[in-house]
């Protein structure tokens, strides 16, 4: 018997007197449940509402959304200036919450994703019931933001599932799925479907009339370590120092969200959340969370909804054909086979499909979401084959083979006019431009390249390149596939490398000519860490292959020029393979391998060297390696490669693993000023070559006083 409801801007509310529950569904205006001064002041008002009810027993939250909570509103974040303002919004939340664990219980019921704050929502409930569905993540992602969570979740966790996973959640921000999350104590049950939710949680409030969190309890302990224990402060001081190995001190939330939780622990709970609210201030106004949400959420955004650009719902696709069976071959195989296309594997090697098709059964086996009949579904629409005739009708064609171009020639003329009418010509080459690729076929228009990365089943980016002559109807398609695959899509326009190859060549070049001027190795790879780079220049040339990269380098001299394997760096890279130093793959390049496993670098490089050069040091290499690929990008956007300032940023951080914690190399460029940067690069260029030398572009605008991005 319903005797009361409540509706507003971000609430639903009805009250059964019968059973004394009163239900509460998150309905704010939109796709999403998200924190903001709408819904702080929603939730204020409602549990006003709440505390006038006679005979109320208990509450049930839940969402009228796909997902549960998708937590702080990131407009509000990045709009934030501050500090004051912040710790006020934060105090108001904490005390929100607090009424919520200090009345009759209440119990999250869970249909959805919560993630940040939406998680930290279900915190403050005293009993949380998640839907088992695979689809559903729960997590505080903010560390990959620059940022700590702000309501409450740094002293919550802790105190429900203990130290060490805990800070494993906080400092690395993933996020897990219903089943893992109820192994962690993270929620207490699950329900197989959504319409169990209501009645899980109302049992379970029938049987619970009184509930007090945890860390409202009288001498209630923590899951082990206790704080102050001597072995809570072995954790704290090997988290400290692993944390420091990880990011190089590149990303200070890390080290917060550690500080964080280490004096919160000491601290009655009050105090412990106006810890949490002085940190989260501190990091919403810093330049790098700004940097960060800007790129990483509003950027990619921005891409993944494809803005600006020629949109159809429907790529007319139905079975692709993938040429090659090598790694990536076969994880496109398995990324289009998942995605529900037909495909056929190619190769004219059988020990090439062979292994293609077990890597794609490898990544199929860890579908652990999936029931064997969802797994065979998938399997069923691969054909591996060292045929042609199973390409024949193919609505998209993606050659995945050699980077040679008279090979890739060969292929196109072989197997094109086996396709379906309109079909799509694709290639997935690195570097050689579309428009010298597409002259071998009979249908430029409808040639493309689609730039994938490795390992393309968890790589989110899709760079599409278009040749002179890519209609717009082939981009709207590859736009409409690149959705359906679930990548983050950037567009291009042609030239050799097109974006992301070119800047990280750049980049792990920079390197090697660094070695090969006698700089310490062990510095440089420190120095690209401190930066924030994802790997180290010198490890990045061993996974890819001293061989690749030589093949690279020769292929790049027939459009760039010989000279280019003048560099010493170039020649150190040659020395190394005439010495049977291949790289990870043959266990021995800059570094020496066991097992696979990295065990140094390699003590015979300086043999192979200069003599350690008079200017040398951290703050030096760091210039160079970072510089070197600010002047690319700028000699990029200066050839009109790069079409919008935000596929720059995307591009270099999802492709590459350009330092996320600037935002890109746009944001960068920003934060050091063009003034500044144009004339420290003129500087390096006198000194170390002509690769240095700023573009008319950069030097345009430092000129003009501008910049890429709004001042933040």
């Amino acid at each position: 018997m319903i005797m009361a409801t409540l509706s507003n801007e971000s609430f639903r509310a009805a009250f059964d007197e019968g059973s004394g529950v009163a239900v509460l569904t998150m309905a704010m205006e939109g796709r999403a449940n998200k924190i903001n001064q709408t819904f702080v002041q929603g939730l204020s008002d409602t549990l006003d509402w709440l505390d006038g009810l006679q005979g109320l027993v208990g509450v049930i939250l839940t969402s009228g959304h796909r997902d549960f909570c998708v937590g702080a509103d990131l407009e509000m974040i990045y709009a934030a200036r501050d500090p004051g303002q912040i710790l006020e919004l934060c105090g108001v939340f904490h005390r929100l919450h607090r009424r919520m664990e200090g009345g009759v219980p209440w119990v999250a019921a869970i249909a959805g994703s919560a993630l940040g704050g939406g998680l930290e929502l279900t915190l403050a409930c005293h009993h949380r019931i998640c839907v088992d569905d695979g689809r559903i993540l729960l997590g505080l992602p903010e560390v990959q933001l620059g940022l700590l969570p702000g309501g409450g979740g740094t002293q919550r966790l802790p105190r429900l599932l203990g130290l060490q996973p805990a800070l494993e959640l906080l400092t690395q921000g993933n996020s897990v799925r219903p089943s893992r999350a109820e192994s962690l104590g993270l929620v207490d049950e699950l329900v197989a479907d959504p319409d169990a939710l209501i009645d899980a949680a109302k049992a379970w409030l029938a049987a619970h009339g009184r509930a007090r969190q945890p860390w409202d309890r009288s001498g209630s302990r923590w899951p082990p370590p206790q704080p102050g224990s001597p072995d809570a402060r072995d954790l704290f001081l090997a988290g400290s120092a692993m944390a420091y190995k990880k990011t190089a001190g590149a990303y200070p939330a890390v080290e917060h969200i550690l500080s964080t939780v280490q004096e919160g622990s000491l601290l009655v709970f009050e105090r412990a959340l106006e810890v949490e609210a002085r940190h989260f201030a501190h990091l919403v106004v810093s330049d790098q969370a700004k940097d960060m949400i800007r790129t990483l959420f509003f950027h990619k955004q921005a891409a993944d909804k494809q803005v600006g650009l020629p949109r159809v719902e429907d790529d007319g696709i139905h079975k692709i054909s993938i040429l090659g069976a090598g790694m990536m071959g076969a994880g496109l195989a398995f990324v289009c086979a998942r995605a529900g296309y037909e495909v056929v594997l190619r190769d004219i090697s059988a020990d090439a499909v062979e292994r293609g098709l077990a890597h794609f059964n490898r990544q199929l086996d860890r579908l652990k979401h999936l029931d064997d009949a969802g797994r065979k579904s998938i399997s069923d629409r691969l054909t591996a084959t060292l045929e042609l005739e199973p390409c024949r009708g193919s609505g998209l064609v993606i050659e995945a083979v050699i980077e040679n171009l008279e090979i890739k020639h060969a292929v196109t003329r072989e197997i094109e006019p086996l396709l379906a009418d309109g079909a799509i010509w694709a290639s997935n080459t690195s570097a050689i431009p579309i428009t010298d690729l597409a002259k071998a076929s009979e249908r430029p228009e409808r040639f493309i390249g689609l730039h994938f990365f490795s390992p393309v089943e968890k790589m989110p980016l899709l760079e599409i390149i278009c040749g002179e002559q890519t209609d717009e109807a082939t981009l709207a398609r590859a736009l409409a596939f690149g959705r359906r695959i679930k990548k983050t899509c950037v567009v291009v326009n042609d030239g050799y490398g097109f974006f992301t190859s070119r800047v990280f060549s750049a980049y792990i070049m920079e390197g090697a000519q660094l070695v090969a001027e006698g700089h310490d190795p062990v510095l440089i790879e420190w120095a690209a860490r401190v930066e924030g780079m994802v790997v180290p220049p010198l490890q990045v040339l061993d996974e890819v292959s001293l061989a690749l990269g030589r093949h690279a380098l020769v292929q790049g001299a027939t459009y760039l020029g010989d000279q280019i394997l003048e560099q010493p760096g170039v020649k150190l890279i040659f020395a190394m393979i005439e010495a049977g130093r291949l790289g990870k793959a043959h266990g021995a390049g800059f570094y020496d391998y066991v097992d696979g496993r990295r065990r140094g670098l390699w003590a015979g490089l300086s043999g192979y060297v200069a003599p350690t050069p008079e200017e040398t040091g951290l703050s030096l290499l760091r210039r160079r390696l970072m510089y070197a690929q600010l002047a690319e990008v700028g000699r990029a956007l200066d050839e009109g490669i790069i079409r919008e300032h935000r596929d720059a940023e995307v591009a270099s951080i999802l492709g590459i693993g350009f330092a996320p914690g600037t935002g890109g190399p746009l944001a960068m460029m920003d934060r050091i000023g063009l003034r500044s940067l144009v004339a420290q690069l003129d500087a390096l260029a006198e000194r170390y070559g002509e690769r240095f030398r700023p573009p008319e572009l950069l030097r345009r605008r430092a000129e003009a006083g501008e910049r890429f991005f709004e001042a933040v």
